[in-house]
């Protein structure tokens, strides 16, 4: 790995997290208006999970081009080009009206998803190692705030009656102009010149335990990102069906805020056995009492629980010793891929047959096996020193 280059530290920091800000907004906009494209499309829950396939095969299609991409180019190169690309691919799905174009721009969403998310996390998990002090889950709060901002700025469009079209064209405006504006102080230098290439043989144990607890911590929190909106205004039954989705986000954003305090004071292994007990309980509160108040207190309660897994998961992986930063958070990124894009379609399916109630259920489930597995996870570790 080359030496990372900044302009100073605090300018690579602040772009690096206005990139997660925006890419928060991008993911947010899109999906917290998707009980307005059913209704638009006048689609069910199957249909909707159908659609949603899209994404996630679009998304794993990047993998193969992931080594190359971490070789040929420092980190904020495909950064930026990615970023431009959902702001169009957001643009676009705003103005789609056939499931052949919304699937198309779905399609291409996923893609710069995939290939900002793993650039952008690299430099994040690079620019920790040149801080004393954990910084790691500042990034990640930034990228829940940015999914506050853009469900709040829904629920004043919806309160607006402004056309979803008008909403998502300039959003992606403006998250093409931040990027544009913030790409020169991005850090440099930060090609990987070695460990970025799959390696054959035996897997790597605690690597490949990392990849499963970000696919279960990503099926929570896909599902509540897609879904949330569909759950409060069909089974709680409120006109503003945002307000789970926004408890959710903003109690996501205050638990990242506090991460680093967490993670100076506190061992992983905690953090991990109460992330799962706070998604198992708030799943189950949600789904027990779907009443306003106690869906909106389950629904934060997961937020907390959701939003330090994926960061800290991220965070070990760049200390891979196999691999490099970069390439060790792709490999665990195919994961998330898998959580974030195939568990939506996944309740889909399953609230055809069951009903979206029960439906919730799964998201529990994956909460649970996320103690176990991060136990198996810190045992690997212990053996493999």
């Amino acid at each position: 790995m080359n030496n990372i280059s900044t302009q100073s530290p605090h300018s690579s920091r602040a772009a690096v997290s206005i990139f997660f800000l925006i890419h928060g907004i991008n993911l947010a906009s899109w999906a917290s208006r998707i009980p307005d494209i059913k209704a638009a499309m006048d689609i069910n829950d199957a249909q909707m999970g159908t659609l949603l396939l899209v994404m996630p095969i679009s998304s794993l299609l990047g993998l193969a081009a992931s080594s190359w991409i971490l070789r040929s180019f420092d980190n904020k190169v495909p950064l930026i080009v990615a970023m431009i690309a959902q702001s169009i691919a957001l643009a676009c799905i705003g103005i789609s009206s056939s499931l052949i174009a919304l699937g198309s721009s779905l399609f291409f969403m996923a893609l710069a998803f995939r290939v900002g998310g793993i650039a952008m996390n690299t430099q994040a998990v690079i620019l920790q190692k040149s801080y004393a002090k954990p910084i790691n889950g500042s990034f990640h709060a930034m990228w829940s705030f940015g999914g506050i901002l853009a469900v709040g700025l829904t629920s004043l469009m919806i309160a607006l009656d402004v056309p979803m079209h008008t909403h998502l064209i300039w959003t992606s405006v403006c998250i093409g102009i931040f990027a544009i504006v913030c790409y020169p102080w991005l850090p440099s230098g930060d090609r990987a010149t070695e460990g970025s290439k799959i390696k054959m043989g035996k897997p790597d144990k605690p690597l490949f335990l990392l990849g499963v607890l970000i696919l279960l911590a990503s099926f929570c929190e896909g599902g509540m990102f897609d879904w949330s909106g569909v759950y409060f205004k069909d089974i709680v039954n409120v006109e503003v069906y945002t307000a789970g989705y926004f408890t959710f986000m903003i109690c996501m954003t205050i638990a990242r805020l506090l991460l680093d305090k967490l993670v100076a004071r506190i061992d992983n292994k905690k953090i991990y056995i109460g992330s799962s007990l706070l998604i198992v309980g708030g799943i189950l509160l949600a789904v027990l009492l779907p009443n306003l108040i106690p869906a909106m207190i389950g629904f934060s309660v997961v937020g907390m629980g959701t939003a330090v897994v994926i960061p800290t998961t991220f965070l070990m992986a760049g200390d891979s010793k196999k691999y490099s930063a970069g390439m060790a958070i792709s490999i665990i990124s195919s994961y998330s891929v898998v959580g974030m894009l195939f568990g939506p379609p996944l309740i889909g399916f399953i609230s055809e047959a069951f009903g979206l109630q029960v439906s919730f259920l799964f998201f529990a489930l994956m909460g649970l096996l996320i103690l176990p597995v991060s136990l198996m996870y810190f045992h690997a570790v212990k053996r493999q020193d």
